[in-house]
């Protein structure tokens, strides 16, 4: 078979999945008894949440990642149940174990939805890729660090957001995430970022997201974004900025060279 004929196959193979990915916030300093315990109670907090929405044990394809776990959901579980219940339950079940403890297990998540294909050896995907992507950026990371005390930060692609989380439900909480570029390898994405029980998450500055160079990637709406738009000045910002909403960027103490331009995200856009 040629390889053209090999890749047909493999694309038919493939089907629309929830792919989710998890993983564990600073475990790289931990000794062995500590990631013994971290990844008890990850598996146990990922059971719990997979129990809250009906997904029964050996129902879902989990990957062991070593500080993480990737998994891919049957195309019948409905991703409202992932972007509600499922992360209120994985929130509470770390909460529930940090309370009180030195070593706390504070988690990323990224979830993202398309078409994944297992081969034999694991998930195979465009899907797979920007969901670990989405967990693994530096803007992720940084939120965690700018908030020490939070147990659980959720990152969603632009297709789950629009698509799922936007239209709310029990559990979803769509007012209370934000918007920031993903920019990895490959990946030039708008992400979605959120920590359950907060209003917001706090973002880092448009200029240090992920692929900034400090002049500031400033985007309004909620659609994919890949590069387009005017290009950067040569005038270096200060202050700060944040999203608010989907249609609003709050730009504090900047001086602004230039015109402006106003997109408004909205039907017809």
């Amino acid at each position: 078979m040629s390889s053209a004929g090999a890749s047909a196959g493999a694309s038919a193979g493939a089907i629309h999945r929830l792919v989710v990915f998890g993983d564990a916030v600073g475990s790289g300093t931990w000794g062995m008894d500590a990631k013994r315990r971290m990844r008890a109670a990850m598996y146990e907090a990922f059971g719990e949440a997979y129990a809250a929405v009906g997904i029964e044990p050996g129902t879902v394809h989990q990957e062991d990642r070593g500080d993480g776990i990737l998994g891919a959901l049957r195309p019948e579980v409905p991703p409202a149940f992932m972007v509600g219940r499922w992360i209120d339950t994985l929130y509470e079940s770390l909460r529930e174990h940090n309370a009180g403890r030195r070593e706390r297990l504070r988690m990323r998540v990224g979830m993202n939805a398309g078409l994944v294909l297992e081969d034999g050896h694991g998930l195979v995907g465009r899907a797979v890729d920007l969901a670990c992507r989405l967990c693994d950026s530096p803007t992720a990371k940084r939120i965690m660090t700018d908030a020490p005390d939070a147990d659980l930060l959720v990152v969603v692609s632009d297709w789950l957001y629009d698509n799922v989380v936007v239209e709310g439900g029990r559990y979803v909480e769509p007012a209370h995430y934000r918007q920031a570029r993903v920019r990895s390898k490959e990946t030039d994405e708008t992400a979605w970022f959120h920590m359950p029980r907060r209003t917001a998450p706090p973002m880092p500055p448009f200029g240090e997201q992920d692929g900034g160079d400090g002049r500031g990637d400033p985007e309004t709406g909620g659609g994919p974004t890949r590069g387009d738009g005017p290009p950067p000045t040569d005038t270096p910002t200060r202050g700060d900025s944040y999203q608010a909403g989907r249609d609003l960027v709050v730009i504090k103490d900047n001086t602004i060279h230039g015109g402006i331009t106003g997109i408004r995200h909205g039907e017809g856009a």
